[in-house]
């Protein structure tokens, strides 16, 4: 009997760029999609703000497709009759809410090789913001661990699995650094994932606006991350966000969300150009405090 898959923690733009599946080979064994990362998921454990729930089935069978956004992007589920554990919790969830999810990990190739990812819960449930910081935690350490691994690889272009046990790794993980390096030749942008870390790691502290040291790659990583509370410009941005968000709050009268176009003549007056406030609104979606309804409104979780 097979044993059940480990649920691997990873951010969406890890999961979102993945493309290598391994099929199964024999009934009932397990197949995975390999991140570039090495990450050799046939399970994975995601949490996040649910910003979108559909039900594009019916009543009686629903099918629901759910957009999940955690600090570096959007996870795609689907929930149907073959989860019926998870489709009975989704009728219950409204968006927005924190929530996790246990899931099987698929993928999907359109006719121009464009590989979409996306998620199959066992589990869904609501959770609070104190579980997801739990989850943010563990994911951004987890990540880290995957890109050390993956530059430390890189200089062993001879590399055997018993190498890299014998280095610490657990075979899931050599076996997929392995896969990884086969299938998408080299690492990965890694400044990509620093950031996501960071931007993690600073959901965690009442004073966002940190800088944790981190390289803009992995050239030269640092043995220690010190935390510098200096820099006007990092200080005047978290004040801009700031300004936006209580915007937010105020421009929201209906629980629809902000209008996008009151929000702008909002912020012009009081002297954020229509530039700086899409960034802050993208820095504001990034780090999971605010989602877009629809295209025309911008609403604070």
């Amino acid at each position: 009997m097979n044993s059940r898959e480990t649920a691997w923690r990873v951010f969406a733009t890890e999961l979102n760029g993945s493309s290598l599946e391994i099929k199964a080979t024999e009934e009932k064994m397990p197949s995975y999609v390999v991140s570039p990362l090495g990450a050799k998921m046939n399970r994975v454990l995601i949490a996040g703000v649910m910003t979108e729930k559909e039900n594009i089935g019916s009543p009686d069978e629903p099918m629901w497709k759910v957009r999940v956004q955690d600090v570096s992007g959007n996870y795609y589920i689907n929930v149907g009759r073959y989860q019926p554990e998870a489709s009975a919790a989704m009728a219950d969830l409204e968006a927005p809410c924190f929530v996790a999810a246990v899931g099987r990990v698929r993928t999907y190739t359109t006719d121009d090789q464009r590989v979409f990812v996306s998620v199959r819960p066992e589990h869904i449930i609501k959770i609070d913001e104190q579980t997801r910081n739990e989850w943010l935690l563990e994911t951004a350490k987890s990540t880290w661990r995957r890109l050390k691994n993956a530059k430390t690889v890189l200089g062993m272009p001879d590399a055997k699995v018993p190498d890299l046990l014998a280095m610490g790794m657990t075979e899931a993980e050599a076996e997929g650094l392995l896969y990884a390096l086969d299938n998408y030749g080299q690492l990965p942008d890694s400044a990509m994932y620093l950031k996501t870390i960071q931007n993690a790691l600073r959901m965690l502290l009442p004073e966002r606006d940190v800088d944790f040291g981190f390289p803009e790659d992995l050239s030269n990583e640092p043995d220690e991350i010190d935390i510098d509370n200096g820099g006007s410009e990092e200080h005047n941005h978290g004040q801009l966000e700031d300004i936006i968000l209580n915007m937010l709050e105020e421009l929201d009268t209906d629980g629809k969300g902000a209008p996008r176009d009151e929000l702008e003549r909002r912020a012009e007056a009081e002297g954020i150009s229509s530039i700086e406030l899409e960034e802050i609104s993208n820095v504001l979606m990034d780090k999971g405090l605010v989602y877009e309804p629809n295209l025309r409104y911008l609403k604070r979780i």
